[in-house]
């Protein structure tokens, strides 16, 4: 049997703020190892038998940072799928179902979120396995996790009469996140497990019940891959069609209604990391029950998550707190009280802040910038162009550039001229001139950047040619 597993890499992760931003998500972060979520799901399922290449599904705008990161790795996916907007994990799936429909009509799906951590890898694949034996009947198999505390933060699946196979057995229920009275009961009785979230079916038995219970999905999800178009190594659904897709999670959608649905127990050292005390609790902690990252001082402290991004932070006296510490943020809260980092989140937003949409590092598909300073008519960043990295041929209507390359070489167009620029020289890019930087050479080109004018905003670009396909 082939299975294609299907990575989920959308969503923005508020509740890990202010490391997780909208533009760089959780799933795109280092978060549990020196690789990010994503390559670590990735690399996972790499090389297994049964196991095809995985298709990505991601939003737009983070199209490149997936491309990246997936290379980084040596793991080519079979396909990335652009989502013009978000519509939750329903319509997600089904899109993925009708692309894989096209290439093997009897593909099997393994769908998985990006952004999870599995310690144990092979009691994963043993659950695979049970939910194999089930699916080419038309069973649609949900990884229920054996619970290790009465969580109020998951939700629950209850199981019921066992199922033909062995360890995989009927749904009695799902159950939304419960009060802690209900929790301890749904751990006392044995057979609640929590919805991971992950699912393994036959892509036409999917879109069969789907049909069924979600016909508006079905039909402008198939819509949508039926007018999908390729962009470089990228399929970008039709955004009229996925758009008008209703929003909806499978568990709403269909596992709730199929009669198909069966569970199988995954005892897999599990975590959906979906705040900063399932973080604290997945990694390595020291004899006072200490996580940290970074350059961190600790003095009589305990039960403690300390990350330092950019400086050193020390911490004195303290227990059971989450310290946070990023180029422009600081979170200081107990751990008791994660759940309300998202209150900040909107905060920022009523406020028209940015603080939750990008760190003061941008990526690009060409490399990166990071803001140095800011002030009234100026503004100074230091810019990476990896090499062969080609800038969009640009112009701005209200703002003068000064380019002082650090080290590497930099091939600059500045009107009619080009010209190649080394370490320590630098050039000049009037208002309104066409202009546009490359990195030629083999090493990463490294330069500051000073803006000047009265308005200093990234949407004051004006493309003209660009090799990614943003113009």
């Amino acid at each position: 049997m082939k299975i294609y597993p299907v990575i989920l890499s959308g969503g923005s992760g508020t509740r890990l703020w202010p490391l997780s931003r909208a533009v760089l998500p959780k799933q795109l972060l280092p978060l549990v190892s020196e690789r990010t979520m994503l390559q670590d799901t990735a690399l996972r399922l790499h090389g297994r038998a049964q196991m095809m290449a995985p298709l990505v599904v991601c939003g737009n705008e983070h199209r490149f940072l997936v491309a990246e990161q997936m290379r980084e790795i040596g793991v080519a996916p079979l396909g990335i799928l652009l989502e013009p907007v978000g519509r939750n994990t329903a319509p997600a799936v089904a899109a993925a179902a009708h692309y894989l429909r096209a290439i093997d009509a009897d593909a099997v799906m393994l769908v998985l979120p990006a952004d999870h951590v599995i310690d144990n890898v092979d009691a994963f694949y043993a659950a695979i396995e049970h939910a194999c034996t089930m699916v080419d009947g038309g069973a649609l198999a949900t990884f229920g996790i054996v619970p290790t505390a009465p969580e109020t933060g998951y939700g629950y699946i209850q199981s019921g009469k066992p199922a033909a196979a062995a360890h995989c057995y009927s749904v009695d229920r799902f159950v939304e996140k419960p009060d802690r009275a209900a929790a301890e009961g749904f751990v006392a009785a044995g057979n609640y497990y929590w919805n991971s979230g992950m699912f393994l079916f036959r892509a036409d038995s999917y879109l069969k019940e789907l049909q069924e219970y979600a016909p508006a999905i079905a039909s402008a999800t198939e819509a949508a891959v039926g007018k999908d178009y390729r962009d470089l190594d990228f399929c970008r659904l039709d955004e009229a069609s996925f758009t008008a897709c209703p929003s909806d999670s499978i568990d709403y959608a269909v596992m709730e209604h199929t009669r198909h649905a069966i569970v199988v127990p995954a005892d897999i050292g599990w975590s959906d990391v979906g705040s900063w005390s399932a973080l604290w609790e997945v990694q390595q902690q020291d004899a006072q029950g200490n996580a940290t990252r970074g350059d961190v001082y600790l003095d009589d402290v305990s039960g403690s998550l300390v990350r330092a991004e950019s400086r050193i932070v020390a911490v004195v006296g303290v227990k059971d707190v989450v310290v946070v510490e990023t180029n422009d943020a600081v979170l200081v809260c107990h751990k008791d009280q994660v759940q309300r980092v998202k209150n900040i989140v909107e905060h920022l937003k009523t406020q028209q802040r940015t603080e939750h949409l990008h760190h003061t590092k941008v990526y690009r598909p060409w490399g990166c910038y990071e803001g140095i300073d800011i002030g009234e008519r100026f503004q100074v960043k230091r810019i990476t162009v990896n090499p062969g990295g080609k800038l969009s041929l640009q112009m701005h209507h209200h703002r003068a550039e000064h380019w002082i390359v650090v080290s590497g070489t930099a091939r600059v167009t500045c009107g009619e001229q080009v010209t190649l620029l080394t370490e320590n020289e630098s050039t000049y890019i009037p208002i309104g001139t066409t202009h546009r930087l490359e990195n030629p050479g083999k090493l990463p080109l490294h330069l500051i950047e000073v803006q000047s004018g009265s308005y200093l905003g990234e949407d004051d670009i004006v493309r003209l040619e660009d090799v990614y396909q943003r113009a």
